[in-house]
């Protein structure tokens, strides 16, 4: 009998005793294929020697030092390293233990900005619906997946939610893209103008929508609109790369392919690569000026931020990605993905939709493609693909409520960074026989 609360109670879940590359092993010798990189984290795959190494080189070096009293070489390194790599404007890090910490952090930052520069009374959050963007009460309820909301919310801080850019569901026949992008941007404007123009504090917004909606990308200008708009109100712009960023989708930063610089992001899972858990905020210089020219410190901390040897995978999973060129192999590794999925799937009778950028892919599945249908959520499709993908050997990452949080199925892909030709093809072959026999295993009406 088990001692651990897992996820899911009542669940029997296979005993990780392993890993090498692109694939995980179970205590019974199965191999698993991590097409998801767990939760696309695992960017550089299984057991890379040259981040272990350095892993053990830290241990030896320093394990840890609580950042109250010092700071430590590895920790400043890995700043230097994210700045000189960073969106025009972003000056700082500020080092976490994962993506629901930094973006608890970014909206007190964004909040304390605003008391530091002499304007208090913004109190205002705006994010997405169908957006996640963690899960401790302040990213709770930032974020949009209803799912994971509704039994807290009373004890969430009041935000207010706008439309995703969301082009399967929400572009409307004969709509172009960029009025398309034009109108769901106009909603943020309006948003601020109903809360009011100097009472905003920020936009939280996923640069590449993940987990709830499954890689959903934004459509032609409207992340520069989002850009426009937060700068014509004094709002601040978070975009939040904890799952699309650190090269996921083919640049270092999604935004990067949207000619946009946000003045805070948050960033973990491939910042770290799994070796240990990471996340950071990214600010901008005003931020830290207001900081450093008013009270003189951020009123936040954790006991674990900076961690030395957090620092030291994140560095060595960082200069690896470099060294290998491994964002060139995204970007092509990426394109033969696309083009494997449609192959398989693009004319499958139940996938409306496939989508994404670099190695971030989403299959969205529909009861009817004329009429884009979802299934019953009673039927708990993602949960049935799951279990026949992990039944081949796969791991994908399937959710349901993609529409509006109750209906709605996608299975998301983020495989490691490394794959190859050979393993892209295994995994869409195993995805799309999992996808057939959990279809096949719905009951009849």
């Amino acid at each position: 009998m088990t001692r651990l609360l897992h996820r899911a109670i009542h669940g029997k879940m296979p005993v990780a005793v392993g890993g090498k590359g692109i694939e995980l092993f179970d205590a019974e010798g199965k191999a698993y294929i991590d097409a998801s990189g767990g939760a696309a984290v695992s960017c550089l795959g299984h057991a890379h020697p040259a981040v272990i190494a350095a892993l053990h080189e830290q241990l030896d070096r320093l394990a840890y030092a609580h950042t109250g009293f010092f700071t430590s070489e590895v920790a400043e390194q890995l700043a230097d390293l994210l700045v000189a790599d960073a969106p025009t404007g972003l000056s700082h890090a500020y080092l976490l233990s994962g993506g629901s910490e930094a973006v608890e952090a970014a909206l007190k930052m964004a909040r304390q900005y605003f008391v530091e520069i002499g304007e208090p009374q913004r109190r205002h959050i705006i994010a997405r619906r169908q957006s996640y963007h963690g899960n401790t009460l302040g990213a709770l309820a930032a974020g949009g997946n209803e799912w994971r909301r509704a039994q807290f919310k009373p004890l969430l801080i009041e935000t207010h939610h706008i439309d995703p850019c969301y082009a399967y569901r929400l572009q409307e026949t004969g709509e172009s893209d960029e009025a398309y992008a034009a109108r769901a941007a106009q909603q943020l404007e309006d948003k601020i103008l109903e809360l009011g123009a100097g009472e905003v504090i920020a936009f939280v917004a996923e640069t590449v929508v993940g987990a709830t909606a499954g890689a959903v990308p934004p459509v032609a200008d409207y992340l520069k609109r989002i850009r426009a708009i937060c700068d014509r109100y004094g709002v601040l712009l978070i975009l939040d790369e904890v799952m699309c960023g650190m090269g996921r989708t083919g640049t270092l930063h999604a935004c990067d392919q949207d000619g946009v610089a946000p003045d805070l992001m948050t960033i973990a899972k491939g910042l770290g690569g799994g070796y240990q858990p990471i996340g950071a905020v990214l600010l901008s210089q005003k931020i830290f000026d207001a900081f450093a020219n008013g009270s003189g410190f951020f009123q936040h901390g954790h006991t674990y931020m900076g961690h030395p040897m957090a620092a030291a995978a994140a560095l060595a999973v960082q200069q690896n990605i470099k060294r290998d060129r491994l964002l060139a192999n995204v970007v092509a590794m990426g394109d033969e993905l696309e083009r494997q999925l449609t192959e398989r799937l693009g004319n499958h009778h139940h996938v409306g939709d496939i989508r994404g950028r670099g190695l971030f892919r989403g299959v969205e599945l529909v009861a009817d493609r004329p009429s884009k249908r979802p299934f019953d959520p009673k039927l708990k499709l993602n949960g049935r693909i799951k279990k026949e993908a992990m039944a081949r050997g796969l791991m994908v990452y399937p959710m349901g409520g993609t529409i509006d949080g109750r209906l709605g199925d996608h299975v998301l892909l983020a495989p490691p960074f490394i794959v190859q030709r050979n393993d892209i093809s295994r995994i869409v072959e195993r995805l799309g026989d999992a996808i057939d026999a959990a279809l096949a295993s719905l009951p009849t009406t």
